[in-house]
């Protein structure tokens, strides 16, 4: 955001965001830049840690 008076505007009305929030803003922002194959490790990864299954050292991540 560029203009200073929407942002100041945007920050009196909604405050300002956690660095929870921010941090996953940032997250989301380096998914989508990820090759469709890249995404689905990303996501396959996340679900194997869900479920507690550490990834075998065999298997590489790209």
């Amino acid at each position: 955001m560029k203009n200073p008076t929407l942002l100041s505007e945007l920050h009196k009305r909604v405050g300002s965001p956690s660095s929870e929030t921010v941090q996953s803003l940032r997250l989301l922002k380096a998914f989508v830049r990820l090759g469709p194959r890249q995404r689905f490790e990303v996501i396959e990864l996340v679900e194997r840690l869900a479920n507690h299954e550490l990834p075998s050292s065999d298997q590489p991540l790209s």
